[in-house]
């Protein structure tokens, strides 16, 4: 199978499988890292567009966040889904990395990439997270775990461990400060840093708003 079909097989299989998710980790933010990793690649010659493609199609085919915190579910599934398609060990092997490096694993935890092709999907990946596509997606998943939208008598927490940050059950509000407004820092790439400054100004300014309105402050 040639890299074209690999591509186009895995993505109909990951659009298959995500169309109808609720939790904002669905085909159409796969679709939107993909779109933005495959863009990143075009100006990094040294990355490997077809690592970098099929790491961004199946960066979420089994999210830990959904199966009790097992943090190889992931890497497992792509490989049985690569396997599947006689891809090469070596690809497989490059694709199982990123999957299992990709992850946001709390403030005080380093998440490095161990491959220019893990820097793109990753900041593909967190790119989505931020700005008002990201504002959205973190209510949509705050709303699927039962999560309140905000209260006041919880403070952000600084997750010193993965175990910590997997455990976290706190007011989606409290994502932004624990995570979301902190992902324009950890971002590899100049153009993904250039278009993070806006989303990242657009999130502060949703905030100010969101706790106004919180406490009826713009209709006193």
């Amino acid at each position: 199978m040639d890299n074209h079909d690999l591509i186009t097989r895995t993505a109909d299989f990951v659009r298959e499988k995500f169309l109808h998710e609720g939790s904002g980790h669905d085909w159409e933010h796969i679709r939107r890292v993909w779109q933005v990793a495959r863009a990143l690649a075009r100006d990094t010659p040294q990355a490997d567009p077809l690592i970098t493609e099929l790491g961004a199609l199946l960066h979420d085919v089994a999210d830990w966040k959904f199966h009790d915190g097992d943090e190889e579910v992931g890497p497992r599934a792509s490989r049985a889904w690569l396997e599947s398609l006689q891809a090469e060990e070596s690809v497989i092997q490059a694709v199982e990395v990123i999957i299992r490096e990709i992850s946001f694993k709390g403030l005080g935890v380093a998440t490095p990439m161990s491959s220019v092709e893990g820097e793109l999907v990753q900041d593909a990946d967190r790119l989505d997270a931020i700005g008002a596509i990201g504002v959205a997606r973190a209510f949509a998943y705050g709303g699927h775990k039962g999560r309140p939208l905000h209260d006041s008598s919880v403070p952000p927490e600084v997750h010193e461990s993965f175990e910590s940050y997997k455990k976290n059950t706190a007011p989606t509000i409290n994502h932004f400060y624990e995570k979301l407004l902190h992902l324009r820092e950890r971002l590899h790439t100049p153009a993904a840093q250039r278009v993070a400054e806006q989303r990242h100004a657009f999130m502060e300014l949703f905030l100010t708003q969101f706790l106004r309105e919180w406490e009826g402050e713009d209709v006193r």
